[in-house]
């Protein structure tokens, strides 16, 4: 049954990530995903980003600009946490999103909103049917009462995304690519191959062009298109229209 599955998915996609012997699975998107993300082994037959600098120029960049850099981001991350602690609570937070080929890795950021910020979640998905469909159609809160003052300043400057240069650092991220996502978003974002074929990224294109205002399911395509022609001068590119962004404070 599991290679009639996997057969089937590849003819659709061209990539498949195996449903473990148990049988827990769920087929989402353009990829079969166990629903056990840790358990799924990627199998592909014909990659997107598999050029050679998708498969080792763009670690070799991520490395060299984190360690050339790492005085500066350490120091600017240290300012952060001491901020956040004095606002009250823990100043890092991680959450469980999916890395390049469906598995599962602990994203670490700066915390931005209250401590009991999951059950404040659910109290406004159940009491506000206006921002529980605007978490729907975007998975953001623009005006999110959740977050703090000092968390607002880090939101709006990206810096609370600057601890995820140690996820670049250790191999579950990329410094570009797609936007990492929840195990609980994959049924939202459509044909997921491209997504799953890369290392996701702090920053990438769909960052640069739409930031926080088109719909969910718009990185699909933006994400697909970023696959097809990944090169050492699109991210480039990328990294420097990223501090543009970040100097607008357009984030949310």
């Amino acid at each position: 049954m599991k290679d009639y599955v996997q057969e089937a998915a590849l003819e659709a996609s061209g990539r498949v990530i195996a449903i473990p012997n148990d049988g827990v699975g769920s087929v989402a998107a353009m990829g079969v995903v166990p629903a056990n993300i840790n358990a799924g082994v990627e199998a592909s037959a014909k990659g997107l980003g598999q050029s050679t600098y998708a498969l080792f120029g763009k670690r070799v960049l991520d490395v060299s600009l984190i360690v050339l850099t790492a005085p500066i981001w350490m120091l600017v991350i240290g300012i952060c946490a001491i901020a956040l602690m004095l606002e009250g609570g823990n100043p890092f937070y991680r959450q469980t999103r999916l890395g390049r080929g469906g598995r599962s890795f602990k994203m670490l950021k700066l915390r931005t909103m209250v401590m009991d910020a999951d059950v404040q979640f659910d109290h406004l998905m159940k009491t506000d049917p206006a921002l529980r469909h605007e978490w729907e159609t975007t998975q953001k809160l623009k005006n999110d009462p959740r977050i703090t003052r000092v968390g607002n300043i880090l939101r709006k400057t990206s810096l609370d995304e600057l601890p995820q240069l140690w996820n670049v650092l250790i191999g579950d991220m990329s410094l570009v690519g797609p936007r990492p996502m929840m195990p609980d978003q994959l049924p939202l974002y459509g044909p997921s191959g491209p997504y799953l074929s890369l290392r996701p990224g702090i920053t990438g294109l769909w960052q640069v062009s739409a930031r926080n205002e088109e719909v969910f399911s718009f990185r699909s395509r933006v994400d697909a298109t970023y696959a097809r022609s990944v090169s050492f001068r699109q991210d480039v590119v990328l990294l420097f229209k990223t501090l543009g962004v970040v100097a607008r404070r357009t984030g949310y």
